[in-house]
C-alpha cells in the first residue's frame, strides 16, 4: 500500500507536533514561574504548628520581636531557634509540640520554616520601604492576629501590586498604626492625601524598573 505522505511531510508532522509540546511545555513553566509561590497549599503545614492568633492576637507580641529586620531590610527576618527559646525555654519547654525546637537547639540545625508569601525570584520587593511609608503589615498579610495557621490572603500577582501603586493612598496608615493588626487607613481624604504626599510620583511607582531590576 503506498504511503499517504511522503517522508518530509511526515518528517515536517514530526517537527510540528514536537515544537507545539515545547510551546506548550514553556508556557506552562513560565506561568509557574511568574505566579507567587506558594510551595502548593496556600497554608502550608509547619515543623512547628505555629498560632499567630495566640501569639500576636491572644498574647500580644509584636510583629519585630519574630520578622526582627522588617523595618530596615528588604527581608522581614524569619525567628532563630534562638528567638522563640527566649521564652519556650522557660515556657512549655516541655511540650511535646515544640520537640522539633529543643531538636534544633540541640543540634545547631535551624528549623526549616516554609514560606507562605513568596515572590518570584524576578521580582523586587522591600518590606522596610514599604512600612516607611505607611503601608501596614495588616496591608498585605491579613488579619494574621486571627490566624490559628497563617495563610496567604494576598493573590500577590502583578495587577494586584499596581492597584496599590496606582492609587496608594486608601491603603496608607499612620505610622503608630502600621503594625497595628485592627488599624485601618484614616477615613479624612485630606489626611489619606497628606500621608501620600511624600511617595513618590505615579509615573516612578509603576515603572517596571521599581519592581524588576
Amino acid at each position: 500500500m503506498p504511503q499517504v505522505f511522503q517522508p518530509p511531510v511526515v518528517f515536517g508532522i514530526k517537527l510540528f507536533l514536537l515544537a507545539l509540546v515545547a510551546l506548550i511545555v514553556a508556557a506552562w513553566l513560565t506561568a509557574y514561574k511568574a505566579l507567587p509561590a506558594h510551595s502548593g497549599l496556600l497554608t502550608p503545614a509547619q515543623p512547628i504548628p505555629f498560632s499567630h492568633k495566640h501569639h500576636v492576637g491572644d498574647d500580644g507580641i509584636d510583629c519585630r520581636y519574630c520578622h526582627w529586620s522588617v523595618e530596615k531590610s528588604a527581608f522581614a527576618g524569619i525567628p532563630s531557634t534562638e528567638v522563640c527559646l527566649s521564652c519556650h525555654s522557660q515556657l512549655f519547654s516541655d511540650a511535646p509540640l515544640l520537640a522539633p525546637l529543643r531538636e534544633s537547639a540541640r543540634t545547631g540545625r535551624p528549623l526549616r520554616w516554609i514560606r507562605v508569601h513568596h515572590l518570584p525570584d524576578f521580582v523586587y520587593f522591600d518590606h522596610s520601604i514599604h512600612l516607611a511609608k505607611g503601608v501596614g503589615c495588616v496591608e498585605c498579610h491579613g488579619r494574621v492576629d486571627r490566624m490559628p495557621r497563617i495563610e496567604r490572603v494576598a493573590s500577590l500577582e502583578m495587577q494586584w501590586c499596581l492597584g496599590c501603586h496606582r492609587d496608594p493612598a486608601p491603603h496608607l496608615r499612620r505610622t503608630r498604626d502600621i503594625f497595628n493588626m485592627s488599624s485601618t487607613p484614616p477615613a479624612d481624604p485630606s489626611e489619606r492625601a497628606a500621608l501620600a504626599a511624600h511617595l513618590a510620583p505615579r509615573q516612578r511607582l509603576t515603572d517596571c524598573s521599581t519592581c524588576h531590576r
